[in-house]
């Protein structure tokens, strides 16, 4: 089902309805671009980390606009034992609906509008007819706008309806506005004596014309009258002045402010379903999904944060669990024997044995997707074809239980094993991003940092390593890039080669990582000093006279302090592990820095009560028939 601007309102309760019927969501989003620097490769190197696969999206990523949203609602009909199917197809445009409303800027990449039109993709439907949105701090800092225009316009403060603002005297107007201040005031008067005419409308003027007006008649005519802007078909605001008495006034305002409202929630637009979605709590599938979650969190939610655990708390409030099908198609038991995971090949694999095709049918009164037709990049059928080979697999891994099933459920212990993990495009040896626990940390002792002239090109670095065999080169940027040996005991020597060289650079990758966290270090300690420097100065301004006694006093107020946020739940085993590593750490602090047994025994007990609490958690799958086989590893 299409959605656009003119027809959202009347299909938002149909979208509410299927989110709230559904078992699972499927999403798909369509972007006027992905990068507005480097190439893609350069933008997916193989040796990124977690972290800096993250920053170079959001840098490079973030300013493209997703601007058609696909999502697909799979509900399990038991008796028919099939899903029922509702697929919606979203355009979405920053449209400003008044001129208080935020004016969006976005880029387009060449490449990316290209590819589409060669899809058939309807731009006209954007850009004439998509649906407004706005994020959270935008709906807030608008609300706030209208409050304060509601307090300063005609009528708002009393029950009487006079202008709370009514000047007792008349305005200061400056000469060369008074001439024409003088007319429409005489029109005004004119207006008032007929008896006959119940409305005026003023000629269009500017806003500092109309703030004129609107003083000289809130102090000449405080009763009787009711003043406010319309705006014509060409965008021109001019003033209404109607005759009113006081109830009809009120009346009048109250209508204002209720179409104000409206106005408010069209405004809001797309973001309403992304607000459903993420209150739902329900299971979000998506094909590679990590642009996907970024960019609708980036315009519908809030701006990402600058650090990449602040994005995994983000993302899990927002989505409580998400599933990546290109992930769990790359993991045992599938990557045996599933050799494309690209959406298209995938899907047309997983109806082939040892798979089977799922029952899915389309609920009355939504239009069926033919797969034979292949509507790739319709960003409705990339999500319906995702929740296709999400059942399918699913479902495979019925097989290997004992008793086999035939059906798994999206609620099924047995698929949490690849809950909250996005897939990460390109990287070798780090397959997922973890949004509940720390990423992989793969050794990389076979790889090497190397940095030289801008003027190099990758044969000149085959030539460089030409006595280490067999090499692979990821460039990072114009001077630098990574080169992995085949053999890891060769690292040193080529970095004991590269010792007297002038053009170039080489370091093992822990040394490059060492450095560059020693960077990183001194830039976040000279930011956050001089945070505290100035919140120190704020103190001792405002409470010269409190010192506190506990520094977490002084924390509790601060916007500098440590962040108290709390972790996401991880695997039982991990949460036990991470929990003892932290007591044993406190034992050892309680050791050398507190001599007060009240508190050495305090940290005892939190300990034991904590081993108790993870002693007693839940297996993640409790069917003993197949351990550890669905498992995403820890090293790939």
């Amino acid at each position: 089902m299409e959605i656009t601007r003119s027809n959202f309102k009347d299909q938002l309760p149909k979208v509410y309805q299927a989110i709230e019927e559904a078992d699972f969501l499927a999403i798909d989003g369509e972007f006027s671009g992905i990068s507005d620097g480097p190439s893609v490769s350069t933008l997916t190197n193989g040796f990124d980390t977690p972290e800096e696969r993250y920053q170079k999206l959001k840098k490079h990523s973030m300013d493209f606009l997703l601007f058609q949203f696909g999502l697909c609602t799979f509900s399990y009909d038991n008796t028919e034992a099939k899903y029922l199917m509702k697929s919606f197809n979203f355009y979405i445009f920053p449209k400003p609906f008044n001129r208080n409303s935020p004016d969006k800027k976005f880029v387009c990449q060449s490449s990316s509008i290209d590819f589409l039109a060669n899809q058939g993709f309807d731009f006209n439907k954007v850009f004439r007819n998509g649906i407004s949105y706005l994020n959270q701090e935008e709906e807030r800092q608008l609300r706030e706008q209208y409050e304060e225009k509601r307090s300063q316009s005609n009528g708002a403060g009393s029950l009487s309806y006079i202008s709370s603002n009514a000047p007792k005297t008349p305005i200061n107007i400056p000469e060369e506005q008074k001439d024409f201040i003088d007319k429409n005031v005489e029109r005004v008067d004119d207006f008032l004596k007929d008896e006959e005419r119940k409305s005026l409308d003023l000629e269009p003027c500017t806003g500092y014309q109309r703030k004129l007006i609107y003083q000289t008649l809130n102090w000449k005519y405080p009763r009787g009258i009711h003043v406010e802007t319309l705006e014509t078909d060409k965008k021109e605001r001019y003033i209404v002045i109607r005759k009113v008495d006081d109830e009809e006034r009120k009346k009048m305002e109250q209508d204002k402010q209720a179409k104000e409202q409206e106005e408010l929630n069209d405004a809001v637009g797309f973001s309403r379903i992304i607000h459903a979605i993420s209150t739902s709590g329900k299971l979000v599938v998506g094909h590679n999904m990590l642009l996907d979650i970024m960019h609708t969190i980036h315009q519908f939610f809030c701006l990402l944060p600058d650090e990449l655990n602040e994005f995994k708390e983000v993302t899990t409030c927002v989505f409580p669990r998400v599933l990546d099908t290109k992930l769990m198609a790359t993991t045992n038991p599938f990557k045996e024997i599933i050799y494309n995971t690209s959406l298209a090949e995938l899907e047309k694999r997983l109806k082939e044995a040892p798979f089977k095709p799922p029952k899915v049918d389309s609920a009355e009164g939504f239009p069926s997707y033919n797969t034979d037709s292949e509507q790739l990049h319709e960003a409705g059928y990339d999500a319906y074809i995702t929740g296709l080979c999400f059942i399918s697999m699913a479902n495979y891994l019925g097989s290997f239980l004992s008793p086999p099933k035939n059906f798994i459920s999206a609620r099924s212990k047995i698929i949490r094993p690849f809950f909250n993990k996005l897939f990460l495009m390109r990287i070798m040896d780090i397959p997922y991003l973890n949004l509940e626990g720390p990423d992989l940390q793969p050794k990389r002792d076979h790889v090497l940092h190397v940095t030289f002239p801008k003027e190099w090109k990758t044969s000149d670095l085959y030539q460089l390593f030409s006595a280490f065999g067999n090499i692979q080169v990821s460039w990072i940027d114009d001077i630098s890039a990574f080169v992995s040996l085949s053999q890891p005991e060769q690292v040193q020597i080529a970095v004991n080669t590269s010792r007297y060289a002038e053009s170039y650079r080489i370091l093992t990758y822990a040394e490059y990582i060492a450095k560059k966290n020693e960077e990183n270090r001194a830039k976040r300690k000279w930011a956050e000093d001089g945070w505290k420097d100035l919140e120190r100065k704020r103190l001792k301004t405002q409470y010269t006279s409190y010192i506190p006694q506990n520094p977490r006093d002084f924390y509790a107020n601060s916007f500098v302090g440590p962040s108290l946020a709390v972790k996401r739940s991880m695997s039982p085993i991990q949460e036990e592990t991470v929990s003892e590593d932290n007591e044993d750490v406190a034992a050892k602090e309680a050791e050398g820095e507190s001599a007060d047994p009240g508190v050495s025994e305090k940290r005892k007990k939190t300990k034991s009560h904590k081993r108790q609490k993870t002693d007693s958690s839940p297996a993640e799958c409790s069917n003993s028939s197949s351990p550890g086989i669905f498992e995403v590893p820890d090293t790939w």
